[in-house]
Formats: structure tokens, sequence, C-alpha cells
């Protein structure tokens, strides 16, 4: 197991919602670094799409650090 998933686990509970210990965007984050998406290799501008997804996600964790704060 890659040493950033250690200790992730993941479950559905009895309405069928997923619930996990980590961060969705750290999830996110963490599957758009190392696995392929089939339906977006082709595409010519697939680096701006990732480069977009990785300003979105840092926009939302600094949002989310900045409530914790207050």
């Amino acid at each position: 197991m890659n040493e950033e998933l250690k200790g992730f686990e993941i479950k559905i509970n009895e309405f069928g919602e997923i619930k996990s210990n980590m961060d969705v965007n750290k999830l996110n984050d963490f599957l758009n670094r190392n696995v392929e998406d089939k339906k977006l290799k082709d595409r010519e501008d697939l680096d701006d799409i990732i480069d977009k997804g990785q300003e979105i996600i840092k926009d939302q964790t600094d949002t989310e650090e900045s409530t914790k704060d207050d």
C-alpha cells in the first residue's frame, strides 16, 4: 500500500453513504496524481485540467484551514 494511504479506511453505511477517515479533497488529489483517467488521457488540454483541479483543491484546503483558526 502507498505510504500516503497508510491508515486509510473507507466504509459504506446502512444508507449507502461512503464514509472515510480521509478528507475527500486529499483523496482526490492522491488519485489525480497516481491514477490515469482513461477518459481524459487523450485530451490535449489535460495539463490545464489537472492544474485547475489542483488550484481548486488548494483553495478549498486554505478555506478549511482558515475557518478552523476562527
